[in-house]
């Protein structure tokens, strides 16, 4: 992958400039003793990781920077780290003198050194030690904030640094969660063109269809991934890094996260308020696609002609509350901006019921995507065991007042809400 002429920019014709202001991706064996020429304008750098992020990679980072001065926030790694204000404030504290901010791990590491960094007027660069998300490239860090799902539009990292050697041994839960993230990407390009229908939000031909390659390109490997073959993590680290820059290109995620990823926020969310426990959040994508999918045959089946429902607001906040405990509020004004409970939208989809079909009727049915999933081994079944019909029936139905984005969650809940009234 010709990463320097991508990082350029692409003169598109649907009038959106697209460019990305990274200086450079490395994806290779031995890519961290590029370290030692890209930190040469940097004196102090502080080293973020967890205990296991910086033993497979901190050390060697510290050795390749030996002339450096280094500074060190090693956050335990016997918990789950999450993104919030304690963590940010953590980092914030060990700022002062710092030239450099160096990210070494995945997905929460990352996300907690692009916030700082953008905020502190910080530069920052990330280790990437595991393929197992697409944030690494993109200019949004998913926070957890007031303890709300936010994705912050942030800053970019200064380089990416993929060490084939170090990603092939990562964990192969996170091999998988990255593998899920690329399967969601059926889930999220098909929710773009349906609010391209529905809300006539813009849409970008040339990401869609380069987002597109990128599963192909990663579905054509995918059989090495869970014997670590160099060449299937190569390609699933190129994939998901390319679709990070393409979220850059248009400024926002929409390419690369919908319905699946409020699924997983859901799942999350709900998890960190009430302690209980769910997967990793490519993985909770992963099974959240086969849903949407689910959700997306349910709808080609069905006439449009149904009425919109709509809860009253005392059952809406009733429901909230229990679902989400001291979240709720946060969700309600959330969706009291936005707006979509407010719009009747049965009139557009009745008069655009042909192209949504079409639409739904171009993404792989739920049985192919289990069967790609399964690639991975990655099995339905302890989907259903951990979180259960009830919790995901719930899922399907509240998963999309995290977000300020339409996507077929709201279609389900407006024609078929009033069926799963609690």
């Amino acid at each position: 992958m010709d990463f320097n002429s991508l990082l350029q920019g692409v003169n598109c014709s649907c009038g959106k400039p697209h460019r990305c202001d990274i200086d450079a991706v490395y994806i290779e064996p031995g890519a961290i003793a590029r370290l030692s020429e890209l930190c040469t304008p940097y004196d102090t750098i502080l080293f973020v990781a967890d205990e296991n992020t910086f033993a497979v990679a901190g050390r060697q980072a510290e050795t390749v920077l030996d002339s450096k001065t280094v500074k060190r926030v090693i956050f335990s790694g016997e918990t789950i780290l999450i993104p919030d204000e304690t963590a940010i404030e953590t980092v914030r504290a060990s700022l002062e003198g710092v030239d450099l901010i160096l990210g070494i791990g995945s997905g929460v590491i990352q996300d907690l050194c692009k916030y700082v960094s953008y905020f502190s007027d910080i530069p920052y660069m990330i280790v990437a030690t595991a393929p197992s998300m697409d944030g690494y490239a993109s200019s949004g860090a998913a926070m957890i904030l007031k303890g709300m799902k936010e994705t912050v539009s942030v800053g970019l990292p200064k380089a990416i640094i993929a060490d084939t050697e170090i990603l092939k041994a990562a964990p192969i839960r996170m091999i998988q969660a990255g593998y899920g993230d690329v399967i969601g990407k059926f889930s999220a390009l098909c929710d773009w063109e349906l609010s391209r229908i529905v809300n006539g939000e813009y849409f970008c031909q040339y990401i869609y269809d380069m987002t597109y390659q990128m599963i192909e390109k990663v579905l054509s490997t995918a059989e090495g991934l869970m014997r670590r073959e160099e060449a299937s993590i190569q390609a699933l680290t190129e994939a998901l890094i390319v679709v990070g820059i393409l979220i850059s290109f248009v400024s926002t995620s929409r390419p690369a996260s919908g319905s699946e990823h409020h699924l997983s926020h859901f799942f999350e969310i709900v998890g960190i308020v009430k302690d209980e426990p769910y997967f990793p959040h490519g993985i909770d994508v992963a099974y959240g696609t086969v849903v949407t999918t689910e959700i997306r045959e349910k709808l080609l089946a069905t006439t449009y002609d149904r009425a919109s429902f709509r809860q009253s607001g005392e059952a809406y906040q009733r429901t909230m509350k229990e679902i989400y405990g001291p979240v709720a509020e946060g969700c309600m004004a959330l969706q009291d901006k936005v707006g979509f409970y407010k719009a009747d939208r049965a009139g557009v989809y009745k008069e655009k019921e042909a192209d949504i079909k079409a639409v739904f009727a171009k993404m792989p049915s739920a049985e192919e995507i289990k069967q790609m999933l399964s690639l991975a081994e990655l099995d339905m079944a302890e989907f259903y065991e951990l979180y259960g019909e009830e919790k995901i029936e719930i899922a399907k139905l509240y998963a999309k007042d995290l977000k300020d984005r339409y996507t077929v969650l709201w279609m389900y809940y407006d024609l078929f809400g009033g069926e799963n009234d609690r």
